[in-house]
């Protein structure tokens, strides 16, 4: 009963001196959207040795690059006519050198999302070139050989 009765009084003499948020706290903040649009994020890299730069490809919405730490995410795959990624990869010796896998790889439901190959980028992402496999439906996984960045 004792330990009872106390942790009864620590209770009260904790809840007394709690703080009591007042709505005018948050009267200066504003909700906002940080993050690449689509749904699903399959695929993420990040340029080593760059804290600030990262890519995420979505399931059917497309490849996002931020440069910023992710405050704020470019789409830089939208010129191109598939916008289901299933994979991205930089060369190790050239991260300028970009890889995606196109197609969306986990098969969840009936209506998803086919790519048409694999695509490279030789500017970070600025411009891009199909480089074959179009029929492959899905793209997994890009693996980038150490030195050679046409080779994958």
């Amino acid at each position: 009963m004792r330990i009872f009765s106390a942790l009864i009084l620590l209770f009260l003499t904790v809840n007394s001196f709690s703080q009591t948020l007042k709505d005018d706290i948050f009267e200066n903040i504003d909700f906002r959207f940080i993050g690449p649009e689509g749904n699903r994020a399959i695929a993420i890299v990040g340029v080593p040795g760059d804290e600030n730069t990262t890519y995420i490809g979505a399931a059917s919405g497309g490849l996002w690059k931020t440069v910023d730490r992710g405050l704020s995410w470019k789409p830089i795959f939208d010129d191109q006519d598939v916008s289901s990624i299933g994979s991205v990869a930089l060369a190790p010796s050239d991260p300028e050198q970009v890889w995606v896998g196109t197609g969306e790889t986990f098969v969840i439901r009936p209506a998803h999302a086919m790519g048409d190959g694999i695509y490279k980028s030789s500017d970070a992402g600025a411009t891009w070139t199909n480089m074959g496999l179009e029929t492959s439906g899905r793209i997994g996984r890009v693996i980038v050989h150490p030195t050679d960045t046409n080779t994958v």
